[in-house]
């Protein structure tokens, strides 16, 4: 069977952007997108059992890239223990990578019915449902993870819960689940990165900045943040700032959509 890979929502990594059952908060050069959490593939509700070996296998090859591999592996996971719900969430997962909408949704319902406190897992399908813009189910799905009061990564189902929000589009709503995500981190870079961009959409630019430099501190630039800044600075004036954040967006992202923006904007 041939699959189409499909660059959509989810992040992936080893362990599990969105955070999805996974987290890897450096987004690719676009927009800031859902994240997932670290760690979810070892949040089960059941007890470590044969299929886990193959998870944490399928899991580091999906975060290679290799998909087929990664497939192969989840599917074995699958055969040596079907109540695996971390063996779910991965095949899902890939499902999701390779446009298997209605595998991926299967696996996740599995997975959920299997252990249905799993905030990543919860999470993970949160992610899915609002790349599907289902965006009622997506914000229960998020809700239901943050109300295991053991889920240790809750500022990342908040940060999901408000990027889905701004799809509806629902500002307010949006900046509500940014807000309490930074109450629960206040160094969570995709939750800074987020409040910046709505302080510059509402015209706040002392804030944007303010926001930006706390992003600053704890990761690296995207194409996302360094056009956030560019736009800032422009407005506030400071032209050193714009001609760095110009320089490093064109030099370690030139084929973004950001860099033709500011190409655009540079020629007006």
């Amino acid at each position: 069977m041939k699959f189409e890979i499909k660059t959509g929502l989810l992040g992936f990594c080893a362990a599990a952007l969105l955070l999805t059952g996974c987290e890897t908060t450096a987004p690719r050069s676009g927009s800031v997108d859902i994240v997932g959490d670290a760690g979810g593939y070892n949040e089960t509700d059941h007890a470590s059992g044969a299929g886990d070996v193959y998870v944490q296998l399928a899991a580091a090859y999906m975060n290679k890239g290799q998909l087929d591999v990664a497939l192969i592996k989840a599917r074995q996971a699958l055969a040596v223990d079907p109540n695996n719900s971390s063996a779910h969430n991965v095949i899902a997962l890939l499902y999701d990578r390779l446009g298997e909408n209605g595998l991926a949704e299967h696996h996740f319902q599995k997975g959920i019915g299997l252990a249905s406190r799993n905030s990543y897992l919860r999470n993970a399908y949160g992610t899915f449902l609002c790349s599907q813009q289902r965006f009622e189910e997506a914000n229960e799905q998020f809700m239901h993870a943050l109300g295991n009061p053991l889920y240790k990564t809750p500022e990342v189902a908040l940060t999901n819960a408000g990027i889905c929000a701004k799809r509806v589009p629902d500002l307010v709503q949006a900046e509500s689940y940014f807000r309490q995500a930074l109450v629960q981190n206040p160094r969570f870079s995709a939750a800074l990165s987020q409040m910046a961009q709505i302080s510059l959409e509402r015209s706040e630019h002392l804030s944007a900045r303010a926001y930006l430099q706390r992003y600053m501190e704890v990761a690296r630039h995207t194409a996302v943040t360094l056009w956030t800044g560019i736009q800032t600075e422009r407005v506030l004036g400071d032209r050193d700032a714009v001609a760095s954040y110009s320089l490093l967006l064109k030099n370690a992202f030139p084929d973004s959509r950001e860099t033709q923006l500011l190409m655009e904007s540079e020629r007006k």
